[in-house]
Protein backbone atom coordinates (compact mmCIF):
# COMPACT_ATOMS: atom_id res chain seq x y z
CA UNK A 1 0.00 0.00 0.00
CA UNK A 2 2.47 2.51 0.51
CA UNK A 3 5.12 1.69 -2.13
CA UNK A 4 1.88 2.25 -4.61
CA UNK A 5 1.29 5.92 -2.60
CA UNK A 6 5.11 6.52 -3.17
CA UNK A 7 4.40 5.56 -6.78
CA UNK A 8 2.08 7.90 -6.98
CA UNK A 9 3.12 10.64 -5.42
CA UNK A 10 6.49 10.18 -8.09
CA UNK A 11 4.41 10.29 -11.10
CA UNK A 12 2.49 13.29 -9.49
CA UNK A 13 6.08 15.40 -9.05
CA UNK A 14 6.63 14.02 -12.36
CA UNK A 15 4.26 15.42 -14.22
CA UNK A 16 4.69 18.92 -12.53
CA UNK A 17 8.28 18.66 -13.10
CA UNK A 18 7.11 18.06 -17.10
CA UNK A 19 4.49 20.96 -17.01
CA UNK A 20 7.06 23.22 -15.08
CA UNK A 21 10.02 22.52 -17.66
CA UNK A 22 7.44 22.89 -20.44
CA UNK A 23 6.51 26.57 -19.53
CA UNK A 24 10.19 27.37 -18.92
CA UNK A 25 10.80 26.09 -22.80
CA UNK A 26 7.22 28.33 -24.26
CA UNK A 27 8.38 31.17 -21.71
CA UNK A 28 11.86 31.51 -24.09
CA UNK A 29 10.39 31.03 -27.34
CA UNK A 30 8.02 33.99 -26.48
CA UNK A 31 10.94 36.00 -25.43
CA UNK A 32 13.03 35.38 -28.39
CA UNK A 33 10.33 35.79 -30.79
CA UNK A 34 9.74 39.32 -28.93
CA UNK A 35 13.38 39.56 -29.18
CA UNK A 36 13.56 39.30 -32.84
CA UNK A 37 10.45 41.65 -33.54
CA UNK A 38 12.57 44.44 -31.62
CA UNK A 39 15.69 44.15 -33.66
CA UNK A 40 13.85 43.90 -37.22
CA UNK A 41 11.94 47.04 -35.71
CA UNK A 42 15.14 48.63 -35.22
CA UNK A 43 16.78 48.04 -39.03
CA UNK A 44 16.45 50.67 -41.54
CA UNK A 45 13.45 49.48 -43.50
CA UNK A 46 14.55 48.98 -47.26
CA UNK A 47 14.65 51.60 -49.82
CA UNK A 48 11.89 49.96 -52.80
CA UNK A 49 12.11 50.23 -56.59
CA UNK A 50 9.61 49.65 -58.97
CA UNK A 51 11.63 47.25 -61.00
CA UNK A 52 10.87 46.97 -64.05
CA UNK A 53 11.24 42.69 -63.78
CA UNK A 54 8.73 43.17 -61.07
CA UNK A 55 5.05 40.98 -61.58
CA UNK A 56 3.80 38.67 -63.52
CA UNK A 57 4.31 40.32 -66.61
CA UNK A 58 7.79 42.01 -65.71
CA UNK A 59 10.85 42.42 -67.85
CA UNK A 60 14.30 43.71 -67.48
CA UNK A 61 15.26 47.21 -69.14
CA UNK A 62 17.84 46.15 -71.76
CA UNK A 63 19.90 49.55 -71.83
CA UNK A 64 20.02 49.04 -67.84
CA UNK A 65 21.15 45.54 -67.93
CA UNK A 66 23.98 46.80 -70.67
CA UNK A 67 24.60 49.69 -68.41
CA UNK A 68 24.70 47.67 -65.21
CA UNK A 69 27.67 45.12 -66.84
CA UNK A 70 29.60 47.93 -67.31
CA UNK A 71 29.38 48.85 -63.73
CA UNK A 72 30.26 45.64 -62.59
CA UNK A 73 33.05 45.20 -65.42
CA UNK A 74 34.44 48.88 -64.39
CA UNK A 75 33.73 48.97 -60.48
CA UNK A 76 32.26 45.26 -59.12
CA UNK A 77 34.86 43.07 -60.80
CA UNK A 78 38.23 44.54 -59.46
CA UNK A 79 37.16 42.57 -56.09
CA UNK A 80 34.16 40.58 -56.88
CA UNK A 81 33.97 37.52 -58.93
CA UNK A 82 31.56 36.29 -60.97
CA UNK A 83 31.84 32.56 -61.37
CA UNK A 84 28.96 30.92 -62.74
CA UNK A 85 28.11 33.20 -65.68
CA UNK A 86 29.83 33.00 -69.03
CA UNK A 87 30.61 35.73 -71.91
CA UNK A 88 27.96 34.36 -73.69
CA UNK A 89 25.17 34.60 -71.78
CA UNK A 90 25.13 38.73 -72.49
CA UNK A 91 24.23 37.83 -75.80
CA UNK A 92 20.81 34.92 -74.97
CA UNK A 93 17.36 36.23 -74.69
CA UNK A 94 16.02 37.58 -71.45
CA UNK A 95 19.56 39.28 -70.69
CA UNK A 96 21.80 42.56 -72.07
CA UNK A 97 21.29 40.89 -75.53
CA UNK A 98 24.57 41.76 -76.87
CA UNK A 99 25.04 40.97 -80.70
CA UNK A 100 26.93 38.15 -81.53
CA UNK A 101 30.06 40.44 -82.61
CA UNK A 102 29.85 42.09 -79.25
CA UNK A 103 30.04 38.93 -77.01
CA UNK A 104 33.40 37.83 -79.25
CA UNK A 105 34.78 41.89 -78.69
CA UNK A 106 34.01 41.60 -74.81
CA UNK A 107 35.12 38.31 -73.82
CA UNK A 108 38.84 39.00 -76.16
CA UNK A 109 39.18 41.77 -73.79
CA UNK A 110 40.53 39.51 -70.83
CA UNK A 111 43.35 37.21 -70.60
CA UNK A 112 42.43 33.60 -69.82
CA UNK A 113 44.57 30.75 -68.62
CA UNK A 114 44.31 28.06 -70.37
CA UNK A 115 46.44 24.61 -71.07
CA UNK A 116 48.40 22.56 -70.67
CA UNK A 117 50.17 22.92 -74.25
CA UNK A 118 52.07 20.27 -76.04
CA UNK A 119 54.87 21.11 -73.75
CA UNK A 120 53.00 20.60 -70.85
CA UNK A 121 53.15 24.37 -69.70
CA UNK A 122 49.70 26.31 -68.78
CA UNK A 123 49.35 29.48 -71.13
CA UNK A 124 47.61 32.50 -71.77
CA UNK A 125 45.50 33.78 -74.25
CA UNK A 126 42.35 36.20 -75.45
CA UNK A 127 39.30 35.25 -73.62
CA UNK A 128 36.15 33.41 -76.08
CA UNK A 129 32.31 33.84 -75.22
CA UNK A 130 32.80 30.07 -73.94
CA UNK A 131 35.05 31.00 -70.93
CA UNK A 132 33.52 31.92 -67.81
CA UNK A 133 33.87 35.80 -66.23
CA UNK A 134 37.45 36.24 -65.67
CA UNK A 135 37.69 35.90 -61.41
CA UNK A 136 39.87 38.91 -60.32
CA UNK A 137 41.54 36.69 -57.63
CA UNK A 138 43.52 33.24 -58.02
CA UNK A 139 42.32 31.90 -55.00
CA UNK A 140 39.78 32.62 -51.81
CA UNK A 141 43.08 32.95 -50.16
CA UNK A 142 44.36 35.63 -52.14
CA UNK A 143 41.10 37.66 -52.50
CA UNK A 144 40.79 37.51 -48.45
CA UNK A 145 44.37 38.90 -48.19
CA UNK A 146 43.98 41.34 -50.52
CA UNK A 147 41.02 42.92 -48.87
CA UNK A 148 41.68 43.27 -45.36
CA UNK A 149 40.82 39.64 -43.96
CA UNK A 150 37.42 40.07 -45.72
CA UNK A 151 36.28 38.07 -48.30
CA UNK A 152 34.47 39.78 -51.31
CA UNK A 153 31.61 37.68 -52.18
CA UNK A 154 30.70 35.86 -55.19
CA UNK A 155 28.10 38.41 -57.11
CA UNK A 156 26.80 35.46 -59.58
CA UNK A 157 23.62 34.74 -57.49
CA UNK A 158 24.05 37.42 -54.46
CA UNK A 159 20.66 38.74 -55.27
CA UNK A 160 18.93 35.59 -53.89
CA UNK A 161 21.40 35.08 -51.40
CA UNK A 162 20.52 38.31 -49.65
CA UNK A 163 16.63 39.09 -47.70
CA UNK A 164 15.65 42.01 -49.98
CA UNK A 165 16.78 40.69 -53.20
CA UNK A 166 17.39 43.42 -55.59
CA UNK A 167 16.28 46.19 -53.07
CA UNK A 168 18.65 45.14 -50.45
CA UNK A 169 21.39 45.02 -53.03
CA UNK A 170 20.11 48.83 -53.72
CA UNK A 171 20.18 49.79 -50.42
CA UNK A 172 23.14 49.07 -49.09
CA UNK A 173 24.73 51.04 -52.36
CA UNK A 174 22.92 54.49 -51.62
CA UNK A 175 23.27 53.38 -47.69
CA UNK A 176 26.77 55.13 -47.09
CA UNK A 177 26.73 58.30 -44.80
CA UNK A 178 28.82 59.64 -42.26
CA UNK A 179 27.99 58.03 -38.77
CA UNK A 180 26.11 59.73 -36.16
CA UNK A 181 27.62 61.40 -33.23
CA UNK A 182 29.27 58.77 -30.64
CA UNK A 183 29.17 55.87 -33.55
CA UNK A 184 32.06 54.15 -33.58
CA UNK A 185 33.54 52.34 -36.14
CA UNK A 186 37.15 50.62 -36.10
CA UNK A 187 39.78 50.55 -39.25
CA UNK A 188 38.56 49.83 -42.69
CA UNK A 189 35.16 49.69 -41.70
CA UNK A 190 32.15 52.16 -42.61
CA UNK A 191 29.07 53.55 -41.67
CA UNK A 192 25.98 51.81 -43.86
CA UNK A 193 22.55 52.16 -42.81
CA UNK A 194 21.24 49.28 -44.08
CA UNK A 195 24.05 46.99 -42.85
CA UNK A 196 23.43 44.50 -39.62
CA UNK A 197 24.88 46.84 -36.90
CA UNK A 198 25.30 49.95 -39.61
CA UNK A 199 29.02 48.63 -40.04
CA UNK A 200 30.37 46.89 -43.69
CA UNK A 201 34.03 46.60 -44.42
CA UNK A 202 33.35 47.69 -48.00
CA UNK A 203 34.09 51.08 -48.85
CA UNK A 204 31.47 53.22 -51.36
CA UNK A 205 32.54 51.96 -54.79
CA UNK A 206 29.80 54.60 -56.29
CA UNK A 207 30.65 57.91 -57.21
CA UNK A 208 29.06 60.25 -59.34
CA UNK A 209 30.73 60.31 -62.83
CA UNK A 210 33.16 56.90 -61.89
CA UNK A 211 31.71 55.46 -65.21
CA UNK A 212 30.78 57.26 -68.40
CA UNK A 213 28.58 55.39 -69.99
CA UNK A 214 28.82 54.29 -73.69
CA UNK A 215 24.88 55.13 -74.52
CA UNK A 216 25.44 58.73 -73.15
CA UNK A 217 23.26 58.54 -69.52
CA UNK A 218 24.42 60.68 -66.51
CA UNK A 219 26.19 58.47 -64.00
CA UNK A 220 24.74 59.48 -61.30
CA UNK A 221 25.13 57.23 -57.97
CA UNK A 222 21.64 56.20 -57.65
CA UNK A 223 21.61 55.73 -61.74
CA UNK A 224 24.80 53.17 -61.49
CA UNK A 225 23.23 51.83 -58.25
CA UNK A 226 19.82 50.92 -60.15
CA UNK A 227 21.79 49.68 -62.86
CA UNK A 228 24.37 47.24 -61.88
CA UNK A 229 21.12 45.86 -59.16
CA UNK A 230 19.49 45.27 -62.67
CA UNK A 231 22.56 42.89 -64.05
CA UNK A 232 22.58 41.33 -60.67
CA UNK A 233 19.74 40.33 -60.53
CA UNK A 234 19.57 39.13 -63.96
CA UNK A 235 22.78 36.79 -63.05
CA UNK A 236 20.88 35.55 -60.55
CA UNK A 237 17.71 35.05 -62.32
CA UNK A 238 18.31 34.60 -66.40
CA UNK A 239 15.49 32.89 -66.62
CA UNK A 240 13.36 35.28 -65.28
CA UNK A 241 11.55 36.62 -67.99
CA UNK A 242 11.28 32.89 -69.91
CA UNK A 243 9.49 32.07 -66.49
CA UNK A 244 6.73 34.58 -66.47
CA UNK A 245 5.95 34.08 -69.86
CA UNK A 246 5.27 30.55 -69.45
CA UNK A 247 3.35 31.79 -65.99
CA UNK A 248 1.62 33.62 -67.96
CA UNK A 249 0.34 31.31 -70.56
CA UNK A 250 -0.38 28.83 -68.10
CA UNK A 251 -2.86 31.42 -66.36
CA UNK A 252 -4.77 31.87 -69.30
CA UNK A 253 -4.46 27.93 -70.15
CA UNK A 254 -5.90 27.11 -66.59
CA UNK A 255 -8.78 30.29 -66.82
CA UNK A 256 -10.19 28.86 -70.25
CA UNK A 257 -9.90 25.16 -69.08
CA UNK A 258 -11.80 26.71 -65.82
CA UNK A 259 -14.67 28.00 -67.58
CA UNK A 260 -14.55 25.06 -69.88
CA UNK A 261 -14.91 22.88 -67.01
CA UNK A 262 -18.06 24.89 -65.46
CA UNK A 263 -20.09 25.47 -68.58
CA UNK A 264 -20.11 21.65 -68.97
CA UNK A 265 -20.69 20.87 -65.88
CA UNK A 266 -23.23 23.88 -66.15
CA UNK A 267 -24.87 21.77 -68.65
CA UNK A 268 -24.90 18.29 -67.30
CA UNK A 269 -26.73 19.51 -63.87
CA UNK A 270 -29.24 21.43 -66.06
CA UNK A 271 -30.82 17.64 -68.21
CA UNK A 272 -29.79 16.13 -64.84
CA UNK A 273 -32.71 18.93 -63.12
CA UNK A 274 -35.03 18.35 -66.45
CA UNK A 275 -34.89 14.81 -65.88
CA UNK A 276 -36.31 14.54 -62.67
Amino acid sequence: MVACLNQRWLEVIEKMSNLRARFIILTLIFLSISFNNVRSEEKTKLIEIDWSFKGVTGKFDRASLQRGYQVYTEVCASCHSMNLVSYRNLGEPGGPEFSVEQVKAIAANFEVEDGPNADGEMFTRPGRPSDKFVSPYPNVQAATAANGGAYPPDMSVLVKARKGGSDYIYSVLMGYEDPPAGFELEDGVYYNKYMDGKKIKMSNPLSEGIVTYSDGTQATEAQMAKDVTTFLTWTAEPHLEARHKMGVKVIIFLTIFSLLVYLSMRRIWSRIDSEK
